[in-house]
């Protein structure tokens, strides 16, 4: 089977994992494209690309995203101050539903030969597609418009370049973060904790209980199995081993450790772990509500929580176990190579990239991390972070951000992975032989038996 057959079994197998999971997807980690759904239903995936040319000769290129609500409002923005400023090319952007619809609608357009020009993917499906060959290498791109991979924030470019080909850059990325209650901390006279020991503390000490029933709480939240390899890395072990041939968490006992850690929370009552259904949702209305004190959450509702608490609020990094270290979230964008109009696509991408009011703007807009150093550096930032430090802060926690789930069976292993967290969390199954019992299912899924 050729490479562009494969992603077509591959990807049809990964919707159908994707489709019998009810809760919160590592998929679409990002909390803004899962809480925001578009108030009508997603179009269907475009039968054609191959548009006429508009009126005066332009070239219309395609732009599939996964942004609907406030967001998707933004984009439509972004893309009419691009249409605005381009007599020659009109950009059509579509929602195509969430990060796993446009997955799923890529691969029907790619077996199609309709796909769109340029397209929004989840991180960790960039390289199911880029092993495909079904993507665009950038680099010449760049190396003409004198751009390099320099001018990009570092922790965010760990899943752009694949068998030496730069195939996406990054664009709606997010990383997880501690959101705190600080006025709750300020009356018990605690600080902010920075390590696990602290945690644990803090988070005990927020507990009120009332005739048998939990009042408040110190932590919770989302289930997804993204807060979970957080924790495994700040106690300096892997999703995946270094050669990509078993789980990186087992033997070293790093991930007994985490769930272990959890659990003894849980059962103290300063754990609240959510249902798996709307599990994010809850998470954050506890947090809003003032019913737990700290909120382990995307720095995508950094907004959101901003605008909705009546209390002093403040992001702070994820606390350490050994070290500091967090996974980033979100999607890049991508050039597909079927485009027959790639210099306009170009011209697009390198538009989002670089111009004030292209990318930089929607992430001024929406809330996600800013993806180049010269946008860090821009005064439009710059001001932004001096009235909103809370952005500041999930910015800097990039220097800690570490590369995950870069495996071409990541999606079935995670699912598996999932099902192990719900036993454990849920269903109070022994730790250690959930995890062996998940170690030798991940194992056969990465040999390809």
């Amino acid at each position: 089977m050729n490479k562009k057959g494969s992603i077509i079994m591959a990807v049809s197998m990964m919707a159908s994992l994707l489709a019998g999971c009810g809760g919160s997807q590592q998929a679409a980690t990002d909390t803004p494209s899962k809480s925001s759904p578009a108030s009508t239903p997603a179009p269907a995936a475009s039968t054609s690309t191959a548009k006429a040319p508009a009126s005066g000769g332009k070239v219309t290129i395609d732009y599939w995203h996964s942004m609907g609500g406030k967001n998707g409002e933004y984009i439509d923005a972004m893309i009419k101050r691009f249409n605005d400023t381009h007599p020659n090319i009109e950009v059509v952007g579509t929602f195509q539903g969430g990060y796993e619809d446009v997955v799923t609608k890529l691969q029907q357009s790619i077996a199609a030969g309709t796909a769109p020009d340029v397209s929004m993917l989840e991180r960790s499906f960039v390289q199911l597609f880029a092993d495909a060959d079904v993507l665009e290498d950038l680099t010449p791109y760049m190396k003409k418009s004198n751009l390099s991979t320099d001018d990009f924030v570092a922790g965010l470019m760990g899943h752009s370049t694949f068998d030496k080909k730069l195939v996406t850059l990054p664009f709606n990325r997010s990383t997880p973060i501690m959101h705190v209650n600080k006025t709750l901390l300020d009356e018990k006279g605690l600080k902010v904790p920075t390590n696990w020991d602290e945690l644990k503390q803090v988070a005990n000490a927020l507990v009120v209980k009332e005739n048998g029933e939990y009042k408040r709480q110190g932590l919770t939240m989302p289930f997804d199995d993204w807060y979970l390899i957080a924790m495994m890395t700040q106690s300096k072990g892997k999703f995946f081993n270094d050669e990509g041939t078993s789980i990186g968490f087992y033997d070293n006992g790093v991930g007994a450790k985490v769930f272990s850690f959890l659990k003894d929370l849980q059962n103290s009552g300063a754990l609240y772990y959510p249902p798996v259904k709307d599990s994010g949702t809850i998470a954050d209305q506890l947090f809003i509500d003032g019913k737990v004190g700290i909120l382990f959450e995307s720095t995508g509702i950094i907004g959101k929580v901003g605008q909705s608490v009546k209390f002093n609020y403040v992001t702070s990094y994820l606390p350490k176990n050994d070290v500091y270290a967090n996974p980033t979230g979100g999607a890049n964008v991508t050039m597909l190579a079927s485009s027959k109009k790639k210099d306009a696509a170009w011209e697009f991408m390198y538009w989002l990239m670089t111009d004030p009011k292209g990318g930089q703007q929607f992430i001024i807009d929406s809330g996600y991390l800013p993806f180049t150093k010269k946008m860090v550096d821009s005064p439009e930032m710059k001001e932004l972070y001096a009235k909103e430090p809370n952005r500041k802060v999930a910015y800097d926690q990039l220097q800690y951000a570490v590369d995950t789930n870069k495996h071409l069976a990541w999606t079935p292993i995670v699912q598996e992975f999932r099902k192990g967290m719900q036993a454990i969390m849920y269903d109070n199954k022994d730790i250690q032989s959930t995890l062996t019992t998940f170690k030798k299912e991940a194992d056969r899924l990465m040999s390809g038996k």
